[in-house]
Protein backbone atom coordinates (compact mmCIF):
# COMPACT_ATOMS: atom_id res chain seq x y z
CA UNK A 1 0.00 0.00 0.00
CA UNK A 2 1.11 3.53 -0.79
CA UNK A 3 -0.24 6.96 0.16
CA UNK A 4 0.01 10.15 -1.88
CA UNK A 5 -1.21 13.72 -1.66
CA UNK A 6 -2.42 15.12 -4.97
CA UNK A 7 -2.90 18.87 -5.47
CA UNK A 8 -4.89 19.87 -8.53
CA UNK A 9 -5.10 23.36 -10.02
CA UNK A 10 -7.41 24.71 -12.69
CA UNK A 11 -11.17 24.90 -12.97
CA UNK A 12 -11.75 22.19 -10.38
CA UNK A 13 -14.16 23.80 -7.92
CA UNK A 14 -17.88 24.11 -8.59
CA UNK A 15 -17.73 21.49 -11.38
CA UNK A 16 -18.41 18.27 -9.43
CA UNK A 17 -14.70 17.43 -9.31
CA UNK A 18 -14.82 16.14 -5.72
CA UNK A 19 -17.82 13.89 -6.41
CA UNK A 20 -16.23 12.50 -9.57
CA UNK A 21 -12.96 11.99 -7.70
CA UNK A 22 -14.74 9.97 -5.02
CA UNK A 23 -16.54 7.89 -7.66
CA UNK A 24 -13.27 7.10 -9.48
CA UNK A 25 -11.45 6.25 -6.25
CA UNK A 26 -14.21 3.87 -5.16
CA UNK A 27 -14.22 2.19 -8.59
CA UNK A 28 -10.49 1.52 -8.12
CA UNK A 29 -10.80 0.36 -4.50
CA UNK A 30 -8.85 3.30 -3.10
CA UNK A 31 -9.29 4.96 0.29
CA UNK A 32 -8.86 8.61 1.19
CA UNK A 33 -10.31 12.10 1.18
CA UNK A 34 -10.87 14.97 -1.24
CA UNK A 35 -11.42 18.63 -0.36
CA UNK A 36 -11.53 22.11 -1.85
CA UNK A 37 -8.77 24.45 -0.69
CA UNK A 38 -9.29 28.19 -0.14
CA UNK A 39 -6.83 28.99 -2.97
CA UNK A 40 -9.02 27.26 -5.59
CA UNK A 41 -7.13 23.97 -5.72
CA UNK A 42 -8.40 20.52 -4.79
CA UNK A 43 -6.39 18.33 -2.40
CA UNK A 44 -6.66 14.55 -2.39
CA UNK A 45 -5.10 12.16 0.12
CA UNK A 46 -5.37 8.65 -1.28
CA UNK A 47 -4.07 5.20 -0.31
CA UNK A 48 -4.04 1.95 -2.18
CA UNK A 49 -2.09 -0.45 -4.34
CA UNK A 50 0.47 1.15 -6.63
CA UNK A 51 -1.20 0.01 -9.87
CA UNK A 52 -4.58 1.52 -8.91
CA UNK A 53 -2.89 4.69 -7.62
CA UNK A 54 -1.19 5.08 -10.98
CA UNK A 55 -4.50 4.77 -12.85
CA UNK A 56 -6.11 7.24 -10.43
CA UNK A 57 -3.25 9.76 -10.73
CA UNK A 58 -3.49 9.60 -14.53
CA UNK A 59 -7.25 10.24 -14.27
CA UNK A 60 -6.56 13.31 -12.09
CA UNK A 61 -4.74 14.94 -15.02
CA UNK A 62 -8.06 15.27 -16.86
CA UNK A 63 -10.94 14.64 -14.46
CA UNK A 64 -14.44 14.73 -15.92
CA UNK A 65 -15.96 17.57 -17.97
CA UNK A 66 -16.58 20.40 -17.25
CA UNK A 67 -13.42 20.39 -15.08
CA UNK A 68 -10.29 21.86 -16.65
CA UNK A 69 -7.12 20.56 -14.99
CA UNK A 70 -4.09 22.81 -15.43
CA UNK A 71 -1.58 21.33 -12.98
CA UNK A 72 -1.24 18.17 -10.91
CA UNK A 73 1.30 17.79 -8.10
CA UNK A 74 1.81 14.34 -6.57
CA UNK A 75 3.63 14.06 -3.24
CA UNK A 76 4.49 10.72 -1.63
CA UNK A 77 3.37 10.57 2.00
CA UNK A 78 3.96 8.09 4.81
CA UNK A 79 1.56 5.19 4.43
CA UNK A 80 -1.74 5.87 6.19
CA UNK A 81 -4.56 3.52 6.97
CA UNK A 82 -7.82 5.03 5.73
CA UNK A 83 -11.22 3.43 5.41
CA UNK A 84 -13.47 4.43 2.51
CA UNK A 85 -13.29 7.64 0.49
CA UNK A 86 -14.82 10.84 1.86
CA UNK A 87 -15.55 14.31 0.56
CA UNK A 88 -14.51 16.93 3.09
CA UNK A 89 -16.88 19.92 3.04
Amino acid sequence: MSTVEILISGKVQGVWFRANTRKKALQLGLDGTVENLPDGRVRIFVSGKQEELSVFTNWCHQGEPPAVVEKVEVNKKPDQSMDGFSIIH
